[in-house]
């Protein structure tokens, strides 16, 4: 691990370099030119969470990726999708409770549950760590899918963190977009004569569902169909950097990742998913918000997403959508972001 704190702050480092945990400081930058490559566990919401943190100057604008699934942590694949962020970024990833690193640190058991909130107040503790950690005032969220949901109760709760919300593959409610997808997707098996995805949706039946396996069933299909109509992301963003390509660091993602998927779906159709519904908090937003939007995301319709986004009440909204673009990021969606960083939320910054 590599950390650059303050030389009065040495005694702190060497202690976490020991103990595998981020040194939780006030301000560890000691000039605005100071490198920053941290990685570690950092106490939040009662247990060790893995966070890390990567950038060339201290005072460049920090951005603080959410990841989706919920259990699918970006840290591993972070230097080769947003390596080249961190010339004008402070790049910060963060495996959320029960995924990834985080979930082989702690191992929860199955009956443990995951809550919307707990994971809003966690993640909000780790973008207050960050303002005190680097100095700064504020932080650029960014979320998609599981993580849009996140993100959206993030900056209701706390606006005053955030410089602004940039979200993609944004999930609304769980009303409007399961049964939205399901229709889509059988519409286009149908017309496809796809006999054997017809099938399996028409077993399904219409949700809601109580069968957890539905869900992925959906997904499978969802991917394929959406494959046929986007560019795909590049194959060496997938490999995992050497920390986490060790077998046990494999096997915890993987692990965290079965978790994960049953705390969204729920056993019986109960899980987190079933009880979002993002209107309902309220469509006064204190921050601005951009969304990205793939044309062919049929598991968060550009129409649902998009009429969602028009109810919002924000200082200042986009909604930008992506060509050959689908739910999963691609090349496309990770250079829109960036666009939309550097043309639009930076200057928002300054």
């Amino acid at each position: 691990m590599h950390y650059r704190f303050l030389a009065g702050l040495l005694t702190a480092a060497l202690l976490s370099l020991a103990t595998g945990a981020v040194a939780q400081t006030a301000n560890i930058c000691a000039s605005p030119a100071q490198k920053l490559d941290e990685k570690g566990f950092v106490e939040i919401g009662g247990i060790p969470q893995w966070v890390t943190i990567k950038g060339d100057r201290c005072d460049n604008p920090v951005v603080f990726i959410v990841h989706g699934g919920p259990g699918n942590p970006m840290s591993p694949f972070s230097d080769a999708i947003y390596g080249t962020w961190e010339k004008d970024y402070t790049v910060v990833q963060w495996d959320q409770r029960g995924a990834g690193m985080t979930w082989g640190k702690n191992r929860p058991s199955e009956d443990t549950p995951l809550t919307i909130e707990q994971m809003r107040d966690d993640g909000l503790e780790v973008a207050r760590y960050l303002t005190q950690h680097l100095g700064q005032r504020k932080v650029v969220l960014l979320g998609g899918s599981w993580s849009s949901i996140l993100a959206v109760h993030m900056i209701k709760a706390e606006p005053d963190l955030f410089h602004a919300y940039l979200g993609w593959a944004q999930i609304v409610s769980y009303g409007d977009n399961l049964p939205a997808t399901y229709t889509r997707l059988l519409d286009m098996a149908r017309q496809a004569g796809d006999q054997d995805s017809v099938t399996k949706l028409e077993g399904l039946g219409a949700p809601p569902w109580a069968n957890p396996r539905n869900f992925g069933i959906l997904r499978r299909i969802d991917r394929k169909y959406e494959g046929l109509a986007t560019d795909p992301a590049p194959a060496q963003w997938w490999q995992p950097a050497p920390d986490y390509a060790t077998p046990q660091a494999q096997e915890d993602y993987t692990a965290g990742e079965d978790y994960s998927y049953i705390q969204f779906v729920g056993w019986k159709g109960d899980g987190m998913f079933s009880q979002v519904d993002l209107p309902a908090l309220g469509t006064d937003v204190k921050v601005p918000v951009f969304l990205l939007q793939g044309e062919a995301d049929y598991l968060t319709l550009p129409e649902i997403s998009r009429s969602y986004f028009d109810s919002l009440k924000a200082p200042r909204k986009e909604f930008v959508v992506l060509p050959r673009t689908g739910h999963d990021p691609n090349s496309i969606m990770v250079d829109a972001q960036l666009k939309l960083l550097n043309e639009t939320i930076r200057p928002l910054i300054q």
